[in-house]
Parts: structure tokens; C-alpha cells; sequence
């Protein structure tokens, strides 16, 4: 869904995160070398378009449907993440007898009205529990060179969106809930189920290869996920932004633990090596 200039939905709830869409026709085993390069495209074809369950067959839906599709575009290149991430934890959720819920991603420029109330881009990517949605304002994709120092690429884009989305897994198993009364401080729950969210990207990373879901993934499309969980880390945003750092102010992380985490959650491959709820993080 686009609503770049629109807006939607009616206030309250807590927005999650600060970065789905269904399986539409993109084939995401075709998505060759998806995060290996590519043109960034052009993004004007997602303007007002919905593309998630119930999704009829649109100018995104139709046009995106090979590897050389999202090399040479970025719309189709983010179509694909989102549909390999849905799938990975749609076969994930299956194994255990339980049932993964499709979700919408939402793009958006400079601000949006959620069910979790009013947001501008400043926020940077969400996840909003009372809807359900992911949404993401693609300048921030940019943003994560320009004001955070990242070195950008497409796998950094697939990290946001993966953490992203490990936020609508965390609500679907009832993680969320307990996060709410404790959303600041170095050992917060808030901290803990960003580390989790950073682990479950990881974990997407380390099987989308094997499932089938992309044909190639290098180290250094790893490196980017690692750099961008760094570039985003509160103790390196507040540095950065303030001079100082605060972390009884934190609600994301430091650059080390965000890092550590995505790691291992690569390094493991397994949902269960990301309980950031137990003992020290």
C-alpha cells in the first residue's frame, strides 16, 4: 500500500520500532542475486497501490516478477524482502501448528495517520500493533547514509524491513503486551524486544538462502544488515545528535548490542536463539 499524501486510520495504540506486504504474484524464488546490486529504480509505481492479501492484479503485481525485475528497480526489489520474510515465517509459524497472519507494509512520505495515532518520517520505520502494518518512508533508506552514517546497499534495506516485520511476529505471540509498561532504559523491555526484533532479522537472513527464497546471499550483503543495526544504535544516534550518551534514555539498543544480536541470529539461524528477554543482554 501507498498513501504517500493520504492518510489513514484513527489514533491510538503504540507505534514499535523507528523500520506487509502479502504474497502477491512476485515469484520470490526468481528474486536472483536480489541484494547484490541493482539500479534503485523508480518507486513512482507504488503511488496509491495496495499490494497484500486480497491484492488484485496490479502495475506492481504484474511488472515484478523476476530477479531482473528487482535488480533494476527498488519497488520490486522491497516487494520481494517483504514476500521472502512473510514466507520465511509463514513456514516458520506452520511447523509449530500455528498460523502466521499476512500484514500489509505502508509507504508513506513525511507523515501518516496510523491506528496507533499520527507519525512523521522522523520516527523513521514502524510497526503498529493496532492495525497490524508495517510502514516505512522510503527517504529513510537514505537517510541511513546521509544522517546515520551507514553504508547503505540493498541488504541494509532488507534489514529495516526484516526487523520490522519481527515486530508483527512478536505481537502475533503475545511479546508485545509485556513491553508496554517499560519503554525506556539499557535493560528495558523496549530494548529487549528491539534486540529480539534485530535477532529475527538475523534468523531470516540465515534461511532465506536454504528455503529457497533468494539464490544468493554474500557476506557482504551480511555486512550492510550489521552496519546498518550499528548505524542505528541509540548510544551512536545520541552521540551523534547530542554529544553525550544517556542510556537510561535508550529504546532501541547500543550499536554493539544491535550488531551482536542480528549477528547471532544469523550465525544460528533459530527463532529460539533470540530470547532477549532472559538474563543480561
Amino acid at each position: 500500500m501507498d498513501v504517500r499524501g493520504r492518510r489513514l486510520g484513527a489514533p491510538g495504540g503504540l507505534a514499535v520500532g523507528g523500520g506487509g506486504i502479502g504474497l502477491v504474484v512476485l515469484v520470490v524464488y526468481l528474486l536472483v542475486t536480489m541484494l547484490g546490486g541493482g539500479g534503485l529504480g523508480d518507486l513512482g509505481t507504488l503511488e496509491n497501490r495496495r499490494v497484500g492479501p486480497g491484492d488484485t492484479p496490479g502495475q506492481v503485481s504484474s511488472e515484478c516478477r523476476t530477479g531482473e525485475d528487482a535488480n533494476e528497480r527498488q519497488d520490486c526489489r522491497i516487494v520481494g524482502v517483504v514476500n521472502s520474510v512473510q514466507e520465511f515465517w509463514s513456514g516458520v509459524f506452520e511447523r509449530s501448528g500455528e498460523r502466521y497472519q499476512l500484514t500489509e507494509t505502508v509507504f508513506f512520505t513525511d507523515q501518516v495517520q496510523t491506528a496507533c495515532g499520527f507519525a512523521s518520517s522522523q520516527v523513521g520505520p514502524f510497526y503498529c500493533p493496532a492495525d497490524q502494518r508495517v510502514y516505512v518512508d522510503l527517504g529513510f533508506f537514505d537517510e541511513l547514509q546521509s544522517r546515520f552514517g551507514a553504508g547503505g546497499g540493498p541488504f541494509a534495506q532488507a534489514y529495516v524491513i526484516a526487523h520490522e516485520y519481527g515486530h508483527h511476529v512478536q505481537n502475533q505471540l503475545g511479546v508485545l503486551d509485556r513491553v508496554r509498561g517499560d519503554r525506556q532504559g539499557p535493560e528495558s523491555l523496549a530494548v529487549r524486544s528491539e534486540l529480539q526484533a534485530d535477532c529475527y532479522a538475523g534468523v531470516w537472513a540465515a534461511n532465506a538462502v536454504e528455503a529457497g527464497l533468494m539464490e544468493e546471499l554474500t557476506q557482504a550483503d551480511i555486512n550492510e544488515g550489521i552496519d546498518a543495526a550499528s548505524a542505528i544504535g541509540d548510544d551512536r544516534i545520541q552521540e551523534r545528535t547530542q554529544g553525550q550518551v544517556n542510556p537510561e534514555s535508550w529504546t532501541h539498543g547500543s550499536s554493539e548490542q544491535r550488531r551482536r544480536w542480528f549477528s547471532r541470529g544469523y550465525e544460528q539461524g533459530r527463532p529460539a536463539a533470540c530470547d532477549t528477554f532472559s538474563g543480561s543482554i
